[in-house]
């Protein structure tokens, strides 16, 4: 190992841990912020995410496993995956009537969060991750990175994104205006 892959493996592990840890923080406060739960379906149910009590335990659920799976570097296409569902649905119901910058509660932070994530499955999690730990003389490690990486993490969070909003995503009806 020389010690350019040293640098690119921290390099890594503080993108997984930053992200990943940033994910799984909005998860916790979804279940135990102010509101917690209750309010965090309240409010999915008032942006058209019915049943709101059912979004609000996926998204809770999906934030704090996609963000620690991908701070452990576990499986991390998966985990990317994750983050691309939840960013979509996010940036679609919430962050899209307000255009791209994040300085007006646009989309871009979803963008990244996604991106980044992406680009992690791609690159792979890195010598310092689970997935170097426990798979890397399988053969089930040449698809946690590279082209392999980038496929399952991109298509089955968009597939997961899409197929969420297609399903139960019914936008609130605006106030006529008279």
């Amino acid at each position: 190992m020389t010690a350019y892959d040293s640098a690119a493996d921290i390099g890594l592990l503080i993108l997984r841990v930053v992200l990943g840890l940033t994910m799984a923080a909005h998860g916790y406060n979804k279940f135990f912020g102010k509101g917690g739960l209750k309010g965090t379906a309240g409010w999915f149910d008032s942006m058209g995410m019915k049943p709101g009590m059912f979004h609000a335990r996926i998204a809770a659920t999906t934030e704090m496993s996609a963000g620690i799976g991908l701070a452990v570097g576990l499986l991390t296409p998966i985990p990317a995956a994750g983050f691309v569902a939840l960013m979509l649905v996010a940036a679609w119901t919430v962050h899209r009537p307000n255009g791209f910058f994040i300085v007006k509660e646009g989309w871009e932070y979803n963008l990244i969060l996604a991106a980044s994530a992406v680009g992690i499955a791609t690159i792979g999690a890195g010598r310092l991750s689970l997935d170097h730990l426990l798979f890397s003389t399988s053969t089930l490690y040449d698809y946690l990175h590279g082209w392999w990486g980038l496929v399952i993490s991109l298509g089955l969070g968009l597939a997961g994104g899409i197929g969420q909003l297609a399903i139960f995503y019914r936008p609130p009806a605006k106030a006529d205006a008279a």
